[in-house]
């Protein structure tokens, strides 16, 4: 195992009740991770369903518009000009407001009614109907594009995010937490190697200190039996002569 393969510590105990710690924090991360990207997917693939149901209906009321506004001008000529001439104000606005989705702020458009409809007697001598006809699917067709542009941008938005917690979530899986594992595991051997050693030294040192204590019995011994005396004190369970006790 390299040094690149794992994080640089001195091994003792303190650094591995620490790398313990560490090695608790990244997999709580992971997890966290892990939980965000998924809810922030399952919102995603929900914005992707209703983007594609926006585009169709949108796909059909824009030609249902163009239907309205070519039977307007073939009943009441080119209304263009007089239309340009007489707007003064956007009669439909957009709002934008924000949206938290699992610690990520998404963008939301909503389009509103600025005023009451100033337009609404264009016609009335003539086509009037089929003018009315048009505004209404050209308005719809407004509100429907601010929702579809809400919906692609949050899209957008998502995408960028579930990329970046992706990648921090396979960084945490495939690098940090098995670096720390083996670093957990180097300390682990060098101070199980250190247990070893230390309990090697000291069978040595009792075994040497045992050689050292017989050796110093045998020279004691050797010296009482050169003086002749000798060592062994009386038990108190050895049998002794009892004197005789006399009574005056």
């Amino acid at each position: 195992m390299s040094d690149k393969d794992r994080l640089n510590v001195f091994p003792s105990r303190m650094a591995l009740a620490i790398i313990k710690a560490r090695l608790k924090g990244a997999q709580k991360g992971h997890s966290l991770l892990k939980k965000k990207a998924d809810a922030l997917t399952m919102r995603f693939r929900s914005i992707l369903k209703k983007i594609i149901d926006t585009k169709q209906e949108v796909g059909e009321v824009m030609k249902s518009a163009q239907f309205s506004l070519a039977e307007a001008k073939f009943t009441c000529g080119d209304i263009s000009h007089l239309i340009l001439q007489n707007v003064t104000k956007a009669a439909v606005k957009v709002k934008s407001k924000k949206e938290n989705v699992v610690g990520v702020t998404l963008p939301i458009f909503e389009s509103y009614q600025d005023g009451g409809d100033t337009y609404e007697l264009t016609g009335l001598a003539r086509g009037g109907q089929q003018i009315d006809k048009a505004k209404k699917s050209y308005g719809r067709a407004i509100i429907l594009l601010v929702e579809l542009a809400s919906l692609q941008t949050s899209f957008i938005t998502l995408d960028e995010v579930i990329k970046i917690t992706n990648r921090r979530v396979n960084a945490i899986e495939h690098v940090i937490i098995p670096k720390i594992e083996r670093t957990l595991a180097y300390i682990s051997s060098e101070l199980d190697e250190r247990d070893r050693e230390e309990f090697y030294r000291l069978k040595k040192v009792q075994e040497k200190k045992k050689k050292i204590k017989a050796q110093d019995e045998a020279l004691k011994k050797k010296r009482a039996e050169e003086s002749g005396e000798t060592e062994d004190a009386p038990s108190i369970f050895d049998t002794f002569p009892d004197p005789d006790i006399v009574f005056d």
